[in-house]
C-alpha cells in the first residue's frame, strides 16, 4: 500500500517533531535521575532510588530562602510587567506619533541586548541612585529584563482584535476603563497570560541579571546554584534542579486545567 506524497510528508514531520521532543526531554531525564540516585556523586543511570538529596535540599534552609526569593522577584516582576507592558503595547499598537518605531524598538531592545551587560548596566544605574545591591535593584533588573516578552505577546493579540467591539461596547454606554476591563482585557487575555508566564519564567531562570545584583544574603535560587557548582558538585544540585522541573510542570498543568492552553496560544 502506497503512502501519498501528504502523507509521507506528515509521517515525516511527526517523526521529526517526535525526535525534536526527546531531545529536548532528554536533559531533564537525566537531571531527576540523577537526583534519585543514592550514590554520592552524580551518575546516571542512577545508583539506587532515595529521596535523600531532596530532603537535603528541604532542610536546607540556604535552598530554601534562595528558592522563596525566586519566587517573589519573578512574581513581582512579572507583576510590574504586566501592568506596564500592556499598556504599552495598546499605545504602540492604536496611537501613530513621531517616534513610535523608535520606542517600540527601546521596548524590545533588552532582547536583543546581551543579559550581562543588562545586568552591569543595572547596577551602576542603582549604585549611582544609592540603591546598590538590594531587592529594589533586582526588581529593576529582572522587570527590564522580561518586559518585552509581555509586549511582545501582547502585541500579536493587538493585531487581530477588532475596534469595532470596543466602539459598540461605548456607544451603549461604558466608558473608557470599564471597556478596558471588560471587553478589551478579556479579548487579549491569551496573549497577556502567555506573556506573563513567559515572562515568569525567563526571570525565574536568569542568573546573568541577578549575579550583579545578588548578595551574600540576597541571592535567587538560581544564582545560588550556579555558586554552589562552583565548589562542588553533588546529587544535591540535580535535586534543586529538578524540584524546579517539577514546578514548572505544575505551572502548565494548572494553566491548562484553569485556562486551557488553547486559549494562551501556547499549542
Amino acid at each position: 500500500m502506497r503512502l501519498s506524497a501528504g502523507k509521507f510528508g506528515n509521517a515525516l514531520l511527526a517523526i521529526a517533531s517526535w525526535c525534536v521532543i526527546v531531545y529536548l526531554m532528554l536533559p531533564l531525564i537525566v537531571i531527576i535521575g540523577v537526583s534519585l540516585t543514592s550514590a554520592n556523586f552524580m551518575t546516571f543511570p542512577p545508583h539506587g532510588l532515595s529521596l535523600k538529596w531532596y530532603a537535603k535540599v528541604i532542610n536546607n534552609p540556604v535552598y530554601i530562602d534562595a528558592f522563596w526569593l525566586s519566587v517573589e522577584i519573578s512574581a513581582v516582576a512579572t507583576a510590574v510587567a504586566l501592568v506596564l507592558g500592556v499598556p504599552a503595547a495598546m499605545i504602540l499598537v492604536r496611537k501613530q506619533f513621531f517616534g513610535a518605531r523608535a520606542i517600540n524598538a527601546l521596548f524590545l531592545s533588552p532582547l536583543i541586548l546581551p543579559t550581562i551587560v543588562l545586568g552591569v548596566a543595572v547596577l551602576q544605574f542603582a549604585s549611582a541612585i544609592g540603591l546598590g545591591r538590594s531587592f529594589a535593584t533586582l526588581l529593576i533588573g529582572h522587570s527590564v529584563l522580561i518586559i518585552p516578552y509581555v509586549i511582545r505577546s501582547t502585541l500579536v493579540s493587538l493585531a487581530g482584535f477588532d475596534l469595532s467591539t470596543e466602539e459598540a461596547a461605548q456607544d451603549l454606554g461604558a466608558g473608557s476603563t470599564a471597556t478596558m476591563f471588560l471587553i478589551t482585557l478579556p479579548l487579549i487575555k491569551p496573549g497577556v497570560i502567555a506573556g506573563g508566564l513567559f515572562a515568569f519564567i525567563m526571570s525565574w531562570i536568569n542568573v546573568e541579571v541577578s549575579i550583579f545584583s545578588s548578595s551574600s544574603d540576597l541571592m535567587t535560587l538560581p544564582v545560588r546554584i550556579f555558586g554552589e557548582v562552583q565548589s562542588s558538585v553533588d546529587p544535591s544540585m540535580a535535586a534543586v534542579s529538578a524540584l524546579t522541573i517539577y514546578l514548572s510542570v505544575v505551572v502548565v498543568l494548572l494553566l491548562d486545567l484553569f485556562i486551557g492552553l488553547r486559549r494562551t496560544g501556547m499549542t
